[in-house]
C-alpha cells in the first residue's frame, strides 16, 4: 500500500480540496468552497500552516467572530442549497465555543458546515493550558464536547491515524440528504503538527451525489389511497423541497392534480409568489388565507418540512391526515402522520405518475380562491390603515423594500419580528428569493448569512432585513463584507428594542418590561447612530426617514457597488393583526396580576385544540 507522510492538519485539508459534488447535469463542483478561520494558538501553527499551502486552491477567509463566521458558511451551504458548503475552523476555548450556537443553528436547519475547532493537547503533558477548562471529575471532557449534542458526527482527534476512518464518516454527515447537519472535527492541537503515514488511498478523488431514495411500495399505496379519497387537499412545501431541487416538480404536481401549496418558512419561495396554486405562508408566522385552507383540509401532503410548532400551531393547526413525504423517517412518525420516506423530487415525481387525473374538487378550488381573496383585501386595508403613520410598521418597510428591490432579489433575515412579517408580506418573484432562518430564530445571524447567500449566488441581488436588536448582537461582518467587496444591501429597521418579545410578554398578560430600552433599568436611552456606525466599517450608508426615501435608497443601492446599508426608525408596537393559528406559550398559574391570571385560563382553554397522540 502506497503512504504519504503528512501532518493531521496536512491529510483534512489535501482530503478536503479532493472532495466533489456532482451536479444534476453531470458537472463536478468542488464540495468545499472554502475556509473560515480566526487563528489562534489551538490551530494556527496546524490547521493555519495546512491551508496556507492550498490557499490558491481552497481559500481561506478571515472573519471577526467565531459565530458569525461560521454563521456565513451555513448561509452559504443554505443558498447553496447544500450542494457546496464551507469550513469553519478556530482556536480551543471561547474561540471554540463561540462556533456551537452557529452549530445549534445549523443543526436545527439540517445544513452541513465542518467545523474544526482546537482542542487541548492530546499529551496531556502541558494541562492545564490557557483557555482549558478543567473537569475535577473527568480528565478527558473539554469544552468541545459542547458541540455533541448540536453535531450530526462529532470525532475527537487524539492521533492522526484517527482522520482515515473520521473523515469518511464526517462527510456522510455533511452530504446525506437524512443525516445532512454540521460535522465536528476536535482536533488536539499537538496532535495537528503530528505526521502519519497516510494511505494515499485516502486522497483519491471522491464525486459524492445527493442520494435520491424512491419510496417504498406499500408505503407508496397506502397514501396513493388517502390521497385519492381526500376532498380538500393541500400540500405544504418545506426545506426539503429546495433542497431536492424539487421545485419545478412540485409546480407540476400542484398544477396538474390542482393542489392548494402553503408555504413553512424554509419553503417559502419554493414557488413564485405569483404561482396559481401558491396560497401563501402556513402557520404562527403565517397568513389568515392559507391557514384557513390548512385548517380545513382532510389531507395534507407534508413535503420536506420537520413540522415544528410554528408550522403547526403547537399541533392544533392541521385536522386532516398527514402525509410526511421526507428523507428523514424520524420526521414521518410526527402527529400520527402517514410516512413516505422519500425524496421528495422522486416521491413528487412518482406520486404524480400514480394519482393519474386526480384533481382537487371544483368545491375546494373556490374555497382557496375565497381564502387568497380574503387574506388579500385583508392585506390592502392593513396597508390603509398605515398609510398615514408618523413612523412606519416592520409590513410597512418590507412591502417598500420588496417594491423597490430587483426581481431576482433574496431577502435574508433571521430572528424577532422579521421573520412573522416577511413570512406574510415578501412576495419573490423568483424561486428562491427568500432566505430566512427560523429553526433556531438565532438573533445575529443575518449579516452574515447575507454575505453567505451573496458568496453562493453572486449574481442575484440580495437585501439584508435586521432590526436593531440582532444588528447590535453581531454587525462585524459588515466589516468583512467590505474587505472582501461584495455588494450587499443591508436595511435597519430600528425600533429601540426586542419589539418582537415585547409583544409576547403583552400578549401572555405581562408588563412591559425589560425588552424595548425605554423599559430596562436605565439611566438614559442610548440613541445609536446605525447608518454612523455602519460608515465605520467601511460601508455606505444613509439615515431615512419616509417610506418614500426608503424607496429611493435601495433602487439605488441595487445599482450600487460595496456594502450599502439603509437605517430607518420603526413602530415597535404596531405588526400585522394575527394570522388565525394558536401557539403554545406557558402563561403561569399563578400571578398577583389578574392580566396574567387570565390569560393562563385562554391557554388553557386553547390548549383543546391539539390533537391527541
Amino acid at each position: 500500500m502506497k503512504t504519504i507522510r503528512l501532518t493531521a492538519a496536512q491529510a483534512i485539508v489535501k482530503y478536503l480540496t479532493n472532495q466533489y459534488m456532482r451536479q444534476d447535469d453531470g458537472t463536478e463542483i468542488p464540495l468545499f468552497a472554502g475556509v473560515w478561520a480566526i487563528f489562534g494558538h489551538g490551530n494556527v501553527a496546524g490547521i493555519g500552516e495546512a491551508l496556507y499551502q492550498v490557499k490558491e486552491q481552497l481559500p481561506t477567509y478571515r472573519g471577526h467572530n467565531e459565530q458569525s463566521m461560521a454563521h456565513i458558511a451555513i448561509a452559504y451551504a443554505k443558498a447553496a442549497r447544500r450542494q457546496q458548503m464551507m469550513v469553519a475552523t478556530s482556536s480551543l476555548g471561547p474561540g471554540a465555543t463561540n462556533m456551537v450556537t452557529a452549530a445549534g443553528v445549523a443543526h436545527v436547519n439540517r445544513l452541513p458546515v465542518l467545523l474544526i475547532p482546537g482542542d487541548v493537547f492530546a499529551s496531556g503533558l502541558p494541562d492545564p493550558v490557557l483557555q482549558q477548562a478543567e473537569d475535577f471529575s473527568d480528565g478527558s471532557t473539554t469544552v468541545n464536547d459542547c458541540f455533541r449534542p448540536v453535531s450530526r458526527y462529532f470525532h475527537r482527534i487524539t492521533r492522526p491515524e484517527q482522520l482515515v476512518q473520521a473523515l469518511p464518516r464526517a462527510l456522510v454527515a455533511l452530504t446525506d440528504p437524512a443525516m445532512c447537519g454540521p460535522a465536528t472535527i476536535s482536533l488536539c492541537q499537538d496532535v495537528q503538527s503530528q505526521a502519519f503515514d497516510f494511505p494515499e488511498i485516502l486522497f483519491n478523488k471522491k464525486v459524492w451525489g445527493l442520494r435520491r431514495q424512491a419510496p417504498d411500495s406499500f408505503e407508496l399505496a397506502a397514501c396513493l389511497a388517502a390521497i385519492k379519497q381526500a376532498k380538500n387537499p393541500v400540500i405544504v412545501a418545506g426545506g426539503g423541497v429546495r433542497y431536492s431541487l424539487a421545485e419545478n416538480e412540485l409546480m407540476a404536481f400542484a398544477s396538474k392534480h390542482k393542489i392548494p401549496v402553503v408555504e413553512t418558512q424554509a419553503g417559502k419561495s419554493s414557488l413564485p409568489a405569483s404561482h396559481a396554486m401558491n396560497f401563501g405562508a402556513v402557520g404562527v408566522t403565517g397568513v389568515s388565507g392559507a391557514n384557513a385552507i390548512a385548517e380545513k383540509a382532510d389531507l395534507v401532503l407534508a413535503v420536506g418540512t420537520r413540522l415544528q410548532d410554528f408550522i403547526t400551531g403547537s399541533n392544533s393547526l392541521f385536522k386532516g391526515q398527514v402525509i410526511q413525504l421526507n428523507v428523514q423517517p424520524m420526521d414521518t412518525v410526527k402527529y400520527r402522520s402517514m410516512p413516505l420516506v422519500s425524496d421528495a423530487r422522486i416521491g413528487l415525481e412518482v406520486l404524480t405518475e400514480a394519482l393519474g387525473d386526480f384533481t382537487s374538487q371544483d368545491t375546494w378550488l373556490e374555497f382557496t380562491e375565497a381564502s387568497r381573496t380574503s387574506w388579500l383585501t385583508e392585506q390592502k386595508n392593513h396597508d390603509t390603515a398605515e398609510a398615514d403613520v408618523t413612523i412606519p410598521s416592520d409590513s410597512q418597510v418590507i412591502r417598500a423594500v420588496n417594491d423597490s428591490a430587483p426581481a431576482d432579489t433574496i431577502v435574508v433575515a433571521a430572528a424577532g419580528s422579521l421573520p412573522s412579517e416577511l413570512h406574510k408580506h415578501w412576495n419573490s418573484t423568483e424561486v428562491g428569493g427568500y432566505h430566512v432562518e427560523y429553526g433556531f430564530s438565532c438573533m445575529g445571524y443575518e449579516i452574515a448569512g447575507g454575505l453567505g447567500a451573496k458568496m453562493a449566488e453572486p449574481n442575484r441581488n440580495v437585501v439584508v432585513m435586521v432590526g436593531d436588536g440582532s444588528y447590535m448582537m453581531m454587525n462585524s461582518d459588515i466589516a468583512t463584507a467590505v474587505s472582501m467587496g461584495a455588494d450587499l444591501t443591508i436595511v435597519v429597521l430600528d425600533n429601540r428594542g426586542f419589539s418582537c418579545i415585547n409583544r409576547l410578554q403583552m400578549a401572555t398578560g405581562g408588563a412591559n418590561f425589560n425588552n424595548l430600552l425605554r423599559d430596562t433599568h436605565n439611566q438614559g436611552l442610548a440613541n445609536i447612530d446605525f447608518a454612523a456606525h455602519a460608515a465605520s466599517m467601511g460601508a455606505n450608508a444613509v439615515q431615512v426617514q419616509t417610506i418614500g426615501e426608503l424607496k429611493d435608497a435601495v433602487s439605488n443601492a441595487a445599482q450600487s457597488k460595496g456594502v450599502n446599508v439603509i437605517a430607518i426608525d420603526t413602530d415597535p408596537m404596531h405588526a400585522t393583526p394575527g394570522s388565525n393559528c394558536w401557539w403554545e406559550v406557558e402563561v403561569p398559574e399563578v400571578s398577583e396580576r389578574p392580566e396574567v391570571v387570565e390569560k393562563h385560563k385562554e391557554q388553557v382553554a386553547q390548549r383543546k385544540q391539539q390533537r391527541g397522540y
